[in-house]
């Protein structure tokens, strides 16, 4: 049997999606940004969450998914410039940062929200585009869908000429490790590139479990999926992606207990270079997905 419930006592109005006979269930919060905050499976977490963070509005989130749009990493200088004028865009966007609205719920075959992001004046202040995003979170058995699609409104609205929309996104889970030492990776690609020193190494399968930060990119990718087996928790979660997503990044800092594999469709600072930028024309759209399954042994 699935259900959505709402907890509105609490700071925030949550979402709750559950399927009874799986003990699943999953916490979706419009208001702060779409965020998924909580994934269970069998009744145990699969999701990390600093609930300090997420307490206080004036900081990003760190835990559950956040949603990355419409660019994933950070810009030099958080700038870049558009039609000859200079614009100030944050680290992975503004998506995670915003209420989104709540357009749909259905509990027939699962339990899934459609949530919606469209343009307003703050967005195109840093974003001179007009756009709609709509998420769909789908939770069935041990398995999670979220449905995305983004559509180009340049043209269709008063405010902004017909004109091509380039973005990218990304999600940003953070999945819980209490021992990162026992954590084993499959990931699509032969090699990554050190984001911070810009070096290319070879991928073994495991992380450095001591290093202070590790933040490597992996692209090209040779397939849709990647296996994370925790031997601590018991636990195996495969998070396939539609080919759109180009690259993976693997995210951890010592000492915290998460680790975060993001599928990116376009590395950093894509909007000044264009590598791997998807481009809208005016009043299309585009569509993808990302499935996670989880089980434990």
């Amino acid at each position: 049997m699935f259900a959505i419930a709402l907890k509105s006592h609490q700071q925030y109005k949550t979402y709750v999606l559950s399927d009874q006979a799986t003990q699943s269930s999953l916490e979706v919060v419009p208001e702060r940004g779409g965020i998924i905050t909580r994934w269970q499976v069998g009744g145990q977490d699969l999701l990390y969450l600093d609930t300090e963070r997420f307490a206080n509005p004036d900081l990003t989130v760190r835990g559950g998914i956040p949603i990355l749009f419409p660019i994933c990493g950070n810009l030099p200088d958080d700038t870049y410039t558009y039609q000859g004028q200079r614009y100030t865009l944050k680290q992975h966007g503004f998506a995670r940062n915003l209420p989104w609205t709540v357009v749909q719920q259905a509990t027939d075959g699962g339990a899934s929200i459609t949530l919606v992001l469209k343009s307003n004046a703050q967005t195109r202040s840093v974003y001179p585009f007009d756009f709609e995003v709509e998420f769909t979170y789908t939770l069935k058995g041990n398995s999670l869908q979220i449905f995305q699609r983004y559509t180009n409104l340049c043209g269709t609205i008063d405010s902004l000429p017909p004109q091509t929309m380039p973005f990218s996104t990304g999600l940003h889970p953070y999945f819980l490790a209490l021992d990162k030492e026992k954590l084993a990776f499959e990931i699509p690609a032969m090699q990554y590139r050190d984001q911070q020193t810009e070096k290319t190494q070879v991928f073994t399968g495991r992380f450095d479990a001591e290093a202070e930060e590790i933040d490597v990119l992996f692209s090209p990718l040779t397939g849709l999926a990647t296996t994370t087996i925790d031997h601590a928790q018991k636990s195996k979660i495969i998070l396939s992606y539609s080919s759109a997503y180009s690259s993976v990044v693997y995210w951890t800092l010592k000492g915290k207990d998460y680790y975060c594999l993001e599928p990116w469709t376009a590395p950093r600072n894509a909007l000044n270079t264009g590598k791997l930028l998807t481009y809208l024309k005016p009043g299309a759209s585009c569509e993808m997905l990302v499935h996670l399954s989880a089980t434990f042994f």
